[in-house]
């Protein structure tokens, strides 16, 4: 993987580009200095977690034969108080599956993902992230 970065104005805000092409805009909050035009990099960590995760999922579940007509992740998570650096103490995900999918099979899905097939979960974890989630299937 190769990653480029340049900074985009005189505060903190940059671009990261990878190897194909695609572009992410990140900035700092206003109260650190920043203008707010972008997520923050520690944001991105946790919305890779998402898509890391989502992926997985929906692999697994389309493997299998489940119909899926709507899917989405919430993440809600904390970042460690008064330490530098602060790293995400918890992360609490919900995942909401529309469409004929089987209960079962979507929250084994999420459990292959969230334990064995999700880098970032991993990463996060052995960072000391406590991760838990929830699935939601059909609004049950």
């Amino acid at each position: 993987m190769k990653i480029s970065l340049k900074r985009i104005d005189e505060g903190f805000n940059m671009e990261a580009t990878d190897e194909n092409g695609h572009t992410v805009l990140m900035d700092s909050s206003i109260e650190n200095g920043g203008n707010n035009n972008g997520v923050r990099p520690m944001q991105m960590l946790i919305m890779g977690l998402g898509g890391c995760s989502a992926i997985d999922v929906v692999m697994i579940l389309k493997k299998q034969r489940q119909e899926i007509t709507d899917f989405r992740i919430e993440i809600e998570a904390d970042r460690e108080k008064g330490k530098e650096p602060s790293l995400w103490e918890t992360a609490r995900i919900i995942f909401y599956l529309e469409g004929k999918v089987d209960p079962d099979k979507a929250a084994r899905a999420v459990e292959l993902s969230m334990n064995k097939y999700c880098s970032v979960a991993e990463t996060l974890r052995r960072s000391g992230t406590n991760l838990t989630w929830e699935v939601k299937v059909n609004n049950a």
